[in-house]
């Protein structure tokens, strides 16, 4: 395994992949009340950090979804009923998913000050305050990296 994960840079301890400490975060979620109430966050900040698995649109559509829901202060209710037709498989004309050689990306390197590692090796009982934290971080990354 190597030593950090190769698409977003995240250190690979105790031989775990990104992958584990976000099923990790998950399973937090369903194991302490509250900790579901940042599911949108938590989703939308493992997956802008591993653009691949978005398409090209549906990174582009994630990148104004975390600024809808931080600085516009929008809830997730809000972004449904809003983008409901936006992202209705039934009236889309693009992908949300990412597939081998047709996956999103960004045009500029981004440095991650934050990942779901230092999120999952947290003291659990931060988990809200850790992911909002962890969200911001992103927004920021993003921005000073001019892919937002």
């Amino acid at each position: 395994m190597p030593d950090r994960c190769p698409e977003c840079g995240a250190p690979q301890l105790e031989d775990r992949t990104c992958q584990e400490d976000f099923h990790t975060l998950l399973g937090w979620e369903t194991e302490y009340a509250g900790y579901g109430d940042v599911h949108h966050l938590t989703v939308l900040s493992y997956h802008l950090q591993h653009p691949s698995l978005y398409s090209a649109e549906g990174l582009t559509f994630a990148k104004g979804l975390l600024v809808d829901f931080l600085e516009k202060g929008k809830s997730p209710q809000d972004v449904r009923r809003e983008s409901k037709g936006k992202v209705n498989s039934g009236k889309r004309s693009w992908k949300i998913r990412g597939k081998p050689g047709s996956h999103g990306s960004y045009d500029h390197p981004v440095e991650w000050t934050m990942t779901a590692a230092d999120v999952a090796r947290a003291e659990h009982f931060r988990f809200i305050e850790s992911v909002r934290t962890w969200a911001e971080s992103i927004l920021r990354a993003l921005r000073s990296s001019n892919n937002l």
